[in-house]
C-alpha cells in the first residue's frame, strides 16, 4: 500500500501542477500558452477556394499547390491581420470529392467582399527607383512591370568579377518591349536602386550597375540558395500559379464568438458538476476517486491542447465534452466489476485488484474503437470535422490513463483488506447502505 500511496501524491502533485500552468497562462494576456482560438470562436471569416489542377501534371501539383499557398499569404499578410491561416488539403478520393482547396482565415476580418477582392485580385509585380526628396526616399513607377517579364531563373556564379563563386544569382529574361524599357532605365540610372515590388511590397532592391541591353538582367544579392529561388518563384509565379475557385465562405463576428466560448464553457461546467454529483452519490468513495482523476484528466487534456497547440473551436470544445463522458464510462465499468467481486465477499482491495483486470479487455476495446473512429474522421473530415477528431482523439488517450492508472492508484492507495465498519458504507453504491 505504501508505495501506492507515495504514486498518488505524486500524481496530486502533478494533476496541480498541470491546474496551475492552465490557469496561470490563460489569465496572462501575453503568454504564448494561451488557448489557440479558431474563426468561429474568434471572429473573423474563413474563405474556402478549389484550387483547379486539372491541367497540371500530378507530379507537379504540390510545387505549384505550394507556390499558390506562397502567394495567397503574401497578400493575406498585406491586410495586417493577427495570426492569418493559410494552408491547402486534398480532398479524399474516398468521399467522392477528389480536388485541391485553398482555405484562408482571417481573424477578425469579418468583410467577406473586401477579403474576396483582396485575395483574387490579379498581383502587380513592378519595378521602381528609388528616388530621395529632401530626408525622405520613395520608390516611383518606372512603368515596367510584369508583364514584361518573360521568364526569371536560377544560377550560381563562376568566381567572375562581379559575382562570387557559387554565390546564387537571378536572371531576369524581359520580352521585345520590355528589354527596351529596362535598357531605357538602367541607362538613365546607373548607380540607382531599382527596387522590385509583388502586391506592393519589395522582394528584392538591387542596385543599377551599369545599362543593361537585351532584355536580360541578374539580380546579385546577399541572400542564399533558398531565398533566391523564393525569390525566381515569386518572379515566375506573380500571377496565381493555379487558377481558384471560391466555393465557401463561413463569417463568425466576435460577439457570436464569445457567446460561442461561454455557452461551451457553460455547457462543460455544468455537465462536468452533474456527472461529478452523480459518481459521488451513486459511487460514494469510488466516486469521489473517480472525480478526482477526471479533474486531472481535464487538466492534463487541456495543457496538452495548449503544448502542441490544438486550435480551439467549438466542435473541440464538443469532443472535449464527448471525452469527459467516455472517461466517465470507463470508471462506471470499473466499479460495477469490482461491486461484483464485493458481494461475493472478497475484501475491498482484492476486489479493486480483479475488478479492473476483469474491466480492462472491455475498456481497452472500447477506446481502441473510439480512436479509430477519430482517425477515419480527422483523415477523411473538413478542417472543422478534423478540430472534433483531433480533441476527441486526445481526450480518448487521457481518458484511458486516467481510467485505468489514476483510478487504479488512487483506490489501492486508500482501500482496507476487509470491508467492515464505515467501509462498508464507502464502497457501496446506489441507495443501500
Amino acid at each position: 500500500m505504501k508505495h501506492h500511496r507515495l504514486a498518488a501524491i505524486g500524481l496530486l502533485i502533478i494533476g496541480a501542477a498541470l491546474i496551475w500552468f492552465v490557469w496561470s497562462t490563460q489569465a496572462n494576456p501575453e503568454s504564448p500558452w494561451r488557448f489557440k482560438l479558431g474563426l468561429d470562436l474568434a471572429g473573423g471569416t474563413e474563405l474556402t477556394y478549389k484550387a483547379d489542377t486539372a491541367s497540371i501534371a500530378e507530379a507537379s501539383r504540390p510545387g505549384a499547390l505550394a507556390s499558390l499557398h506562397q502567394v495567397i499569404e503574401r497578400r493575406v499578410n498585406l491586410f495586417g491581420v493577427a495570426e492569418p491561416l493559410v494552408q491547402t488539403e486534398r480532398a479524399s478520393t474516398l468521399n467522392g470529392q477528389a480536388e485541391d482547396r485553398l482555405i484562408v482565415d482571417l481573424p477578425g476580418v469579418t468583410n467577406v467582399k473586401a477579403a474576396v477582392d483582396a485575395i483574387g485580385k490579379t498581383p502587380v509585380l513592378e519595378f521602381r527607383l528609388q528616388k530621395t526628396v529632401g530626408t525622405t526616399t520613395e520608390f516611383v513607377s518606372t512603368g515596367l512591370t510584369g508583364q514584361y517579364l518573360a521568364n526569371a531563373s536560377l544560377e550560381f556564379g563562376n568566381g567572375g568579377a562581379s559575382n562570387v563563386l557559387g554565390s546564387p544569382i537571378v536572371l531576369l529574361k524581359f520580352n521585345d518591349e520590355g528589354a527596351k524599357l529596362f535598357e531605357k532605365i538602367t541607362s538613365e540610372h546607373v548607380g540607382d536602386i531599382l527596387g522590385i515590388f509583388l502586391d506592393g511590397s519589395p522582394i528584392s532592391t538591387p542596385v543599377i550597375q551599369e545599362a543593361i541591353p537585351g532584355g536580360t538582367a541578374t539580380i546579385t544579392g546577399k541572400f542564399n540558395a533558398t531565398e533566391a529561388k523564393s525569390l525566381v518563384q515569386n518572379l515566375n509565379f506573380g500571377a496565381l500559379p493555379v487558377p481558384i475557385e471560391l466555393i465557401g465562405s463561413n463569417t463568425a463576428g466576435p460577439t457570436l464568438g464569445a457567446n460561442a466560448i461561454t455557452a461551451g464553457v457553460l455547457a462543460g461546467i455544468v455537465g462536468f458538476l452533474l456527472v461529478a454529483v452523480f459518481m459521488l452519490l451513486w459511487y460514494r468513495l469510488p466516486g469521489l476517486v473517480a472525480d478526482v482523476a477526471l479533474v486531472g484528466y481535464l487538466a492534463l487534456v487541456l495543457s496538452v491542447m495548449k503544448f502542441i497547440p490544438v486550435t480551439f473551436t467549438a466542435s473541440g470544445i464538443a469532443g472535449l465534452i464527448i471525452s469527459v463522458g467516455m472517461a466517465v464510462d470507463a470508471n462506471v465499468l470499473i466499479f460495477e466489476r469490482i461491486k461484483e467481486e464485493l458481494r461475493e465477499g472478497k475484501g475491498p482491495r482484492e476486489a479493486a485488484h480483479i475488478g479492473f483486470s476483469r474491466a480492462w479487455p472491455a475498456i481497452r476495446d472500447g477506446h481502441l474503437t473510439m480512436l479509430i473512429s477519430a482517425v477515419i474522421l480527422f483523415w477523411l473530415g473538413t478542417s472543422l470535422i478534423q478540430g472534433f477528431a483531433l480533441v476527441f482523439a486526445l481526450g480518448v488517450i487521457a481518458s484511458l490513463v486516467s481510467a485505468v492508472t489514476v483510478s487504479r492508484i488512487f483506490l489501492l492507495a486508500i482501500l482496507p483488506e476487509a470491508n467492515t465498519g464505515a467501509w462498508r458504507f464507502l464502497t457501496g453504491s446506489g441507495l443501500r447502505k
